[in-house]
């Protein structure tokens, strides 16, 4: 293989969370919050929030890992939680088949073919081809569900106007090209802006109101906003997600259950069997609940 990639200081931290489903007996979603704050916690106390990109992967790696909670197949969600990030369900299934030693020669060598194995996930929309930070995706399905996220830690006020122009684009970039998918759109900012900008604040949330479908096929299916906070002096151990400053209509739970929901709604209920009966709490006789 070759050297690490920007979501392998994730990987540890992926993998001693499991994958116990995120839906309560009620039906409500819960997302793993204190797994988003340690996985923030890594790029933040190495001073990397910004220019280096490993603040954002973070929360790919977080989504992506909330999607496997879900019940989503680990090689249907893009980024992977191994390498390659970015590798077709039908691809993955072939290596599993192959002898352990053919198996490990063709995945290091499928790093070197990005047509096959790329390190984003790039579709094309109506108007122009675009990175998607969490994807899953079939050769015979198409794409079913592409989320965008984006970050911001400063500057709010000042930076959120450009944020809503690239959002929307993209919002209609999608699903003019893939009008069943689940299209989404999940903003993390960092808490001070509620001391320092609340007025940035709450245009946010009705930014993430604003951009969501509203009856005409423009809009993004599911939006959402998060909060994350730490103390400059020690990130690590003061990393947190405040979540009750978030108003509830905007919060990640209701994001992931609508980007959810659509994925489910236009699939036959023989597609994403693991991840119906997680959701709804029950068995289906529906084969081996395969996804």
């Amino acid at each position: 293989m070759a050297g690490a990639d920007g979501f392998a200081a994730f990987d540890p931290l992926l993998d001693a969370a499991g994958d116990a489903t995120p839906w309560s007996r009620d039906g409500e979603y819960a997302p793993d919050y204190a797994l988003l704050a340690r996985l923030l916690a890594v790029p933040t106390q190495a001073q990397h929030t910004s220019r280096s990109g490993r603040f954002a992967r973070a929360i790919d790696a977080w989504v992506a890992h909330e999607l496997r909670r879900a019940g989503f197949g680990g090689d249907e969600v893009w980024p992977r939680a191994r390498r390659p990030r970015v590798l077709p369900r039908d691809v993955a299934e072939l290596l599993a088949r192959l002898p352990r030693a053919l198996a490990a020669d063709v995945a290091r060598r499928l790093e070197e073919l990005p047509s096959v194995a790329p390190t984003d996930a790039r579709v094309l929309g109506r108007a122009y081809e675009k990175q998607v930070d969490v994807c899953i995706s079939r050769w015979d399905r198409g794409p079913e569900l592409l989320i965008s996220t984006k970050a911001q830690t400063s500057s709010f006020g000042k930076n959120l106007p450009n944020r809503f122009e690239e959002a929307y684009g993209d919002a209609g970039n999608l699903r003019g090209r893939y009008p069943l998918a689940a299209v989404g759109f999940l903003f993390v900012q960092r808490d001070t802006v509620l001391s320092r900008e609340p007025d940035a604040f709450e245009r946010a949330v009705d930014m993430i109101r604003t951009l969501r479908d509203r009856g005409a096929g423009d809009g993004y299916t599911a939006t959402g906003l998060v909060l994350a906070g730490w103390d400059d002096a020690a990130p690590a151990a003061t990393m947190r997600v405040a979540e009750d400053a978030v108003p509830e209509d905007v919060r990640a739970p209701q994001f992931f259950a609508r980007m959810i929901a659509q994925v489910l709604r236009a699939a036959p209920v023989t597609a994403h069997v693991a991840v119906r009966e997680r959701r709804d709490g029950r068995r289906l006789p529906l084969g081996d609940g395969r996804p």
